[in-house]
């Protein structure tokens, strides 16, 4: 059922390694590179509680609850992938990325909802942690072509190199591929009689999913306004390690900035092959922290996970020799494995299951917010701050992983999972 996953995850790879050297090779300044990458919390904070919502109230004998928009979501992001390369100008980029953005968030939301339909309590650990797995292994293959394809497809098209189009036209495949692949595998629990009674009284207008929305927030458990605090710190971090970490090791290692075209292309070039390493970490790792979380707890396990990404991030801009990068961005994969997986735990299990939905939709909400704090604001930290150093960005994000692992310690005790809650059987 996670497959689908892995081209979700494909795209946001690209996102993460690839939209921002596009930037930089389009003409972008580096002051302007977090206004530009608006698009996905935007799009996120609008998109992902109403397809929440929406998705809650629906239900087809034929196409089900969560498929109808995670299929929906799939087939914009292939598309969008698909015309990206072609991108002739600074604007024409960022459209199409605003068009990707609601395509990722509009398959994400519903898809993580799908998953909590399937399981229960004791399966949500490896089902989440199955998440986690598809998201390092579609990433990294992302971030992996980055390094490849340039040096076996050579030339340029437009206004960028050949390699880029291959990356991106193999993520549209992957996008929708994965996707139909989880679709017709995987069947959806049907709703019973009463919850379609439910459905079928839900009242139908345009206001349905907003009041939905602002009602499951008054409700909202106390453990989710803790997370809120968490990942303010935590994703506003992320931006700032994935807007700068081409551009920090074009500084570290080679010595040179994007004005540099050849040797930045190298550095991103090598960015893809290290963000490629800490996807790596995290499919390899992501079943290791339901141990570690079956001996211990979701908050301790996301403590530690946080905390040995930001003492890799502290070290990163400061590595001159490009071999080392791997062992220091290391931590952040187990990091990245954690942010992917166990947070839901702390959540789901405090929520109602008629409105997975719409409360998955506001666990989004409290990442883009952040995001969108950090595109607006951080712009004017780089440029006063920072002296428009990305090296400085991204020891400034190992700062604030090591604020969120900090404020994980302050989420009231979520309830243990042991050896006898933890079931590894065939999902039912």
């Amino acid at each position: 059922m996670n497959v689908g996953f892995f081209g979700i995850q494909y795209s946001f790879g690209l996102q993460q390694s690839a939209v921002n050297p596009i930037y930089d090779m389009l003409g972008a300044q580096p002051d302007q590179i977090p206004l530009l990458n608006l698009a996905g919390p935007v799009t996120g904070l609008i998109v992902q509680p109403i397809i929440g919502a929406l998705s809650d109230k629906t239900w087809h004998p034929k196409f089900g609850r969560r498929k109808p928009f995670f299929f929906i979501g799939a087939l914009l992001c292939s598309i969008a992938l698909f015309f990206y390369p072609f991108s002739s100008s600074l604007w024409m980029a960022v459209g199409l990325l605003w068009i990707l953005d609601v395509g990722n968030n509009t398959a994400m939301e519903p898809y993580r909802a799908f998953v909590a339909d399937k399981l229960d309590e004791q399966q949500r650990p490896m089902g989440f942690q199955a998440q986690s797995f598809f998201t390092g292994f579609g990433q990294t293959l992302a971030n992996v072509s980055l390094f490849i394809f340039p040096i076996i497809i050579i030339g340029k098209t437009g206004s960028l190199p050949n390699w880029v189009y291959a990356s991106f036209f193999l993520g549209a495949v992957c996008s929708l591929g994965s996707i139909l692949w989880s679709m017709n595998t995987t069947s959806e629990i049907p709703p019973t009689d009463a919850e379609l009674k439910e459905i079928k009284n839900a009242p139908k207008n345009i206001f349905g999913p907003f009041i939905e929305i602002s009602k499951a927030i008054g409700s909202m458990p106390k453990v989710m306004w803790q997370l809120a605090l968490v990942y303010l710190f935590q994703w506003y971090g992320l931006f700032c390690y994935w807007q700068n970490s081409s551009k920090s090791i074009a500084l570290s290692v080679w010595k040179t900035t994007p004005a540099n075209v050849e040797l930045y292309e190298k550095a991103v070039s090598w960015t893809g092959l290290v963000n490629g390493w800490y996807n790596i970490i995290t499919f390899l790792s992501a079943f290791a922290l339901v141990w570690f979380v079956r001996k211990s707890s979701p908050k301790l396990v996301h403590f530690g996970a946080l905390l040995v990404a930001s003492i890799g991030l502290l070290f990163f801009p400061f590595i001159e020799n490009k071999y080392l990068l791997f062992p220091a961005i290391t931590g952040f994969g187990i990091g990245w494995a954690s942010m992917m997986g166990i947070p839901y735990l702390m959540v789901v299990n405090n929520i109602p299951k008629e409105r997975y939905g719409v409360y998955m939709g506001i666990v989004n909400m409290m990442i883009v917010v952040p995001m969108i704090l950090q595109n607006l604001t951080f712009g004017y930290i780089l440029r006063e701050f920072l002296d428009n150093n990305a090296g400085y960005a991204v020891a400034f994000a190992g700062v604030l992983l090591t604020l969120a692992a900090l404020a994980t310690l302050l989420i009231a005790d979520d309830k243990k999972v042991t050896s006898e809650n933890i079931s590894f059987n065939t999902p039912h």
